[in-house]
């Protein structure tokens, strides 16, 4: 049985991404919320739906969602549906 996204869950996740893979959440906020001009992003929380990301552009911080293709059934399917994200944004940023 998959551990359930909730809100402690969601605060772990942020963390870990925002701490290790600041990169990424950068790439999502680029590729999939229209934020190409995006210097930085922040990722506030997630859910079975989709992520709340805080993104910089000009200076001027503007909060942002991202859907995701499925719902989550946990958070084992949200680590891997992170990963198919960031790799299916590095494949259009080509």
């Amino acid at each position: 049985m998959t551990e359930s996204i909730t809100p402690e869950v969601s605060d772990r996740i942020c963390r870990h991404m925002n701490d290790d893979h600041a990169d990424a959440v950068l790439l999502y906020a680029k590729t999939f919320a229209n934020a190409g001009e995006a210097t930085a992003a922040k990722m506030l929380s997630i859910d079975a739906l989709g992520m709340d990301l805080l993104t910089q552009v000009n200076g001027t911080e503007t909060s942002v969602r991202i859907e995701f293709d499925h719902p989550l059934q946990g958070a084992e399917d949200a680590h891997h549906t992170l990963i198919d994200m960031v790799k299916l944004a590095r494949q259009i940023g080509k």
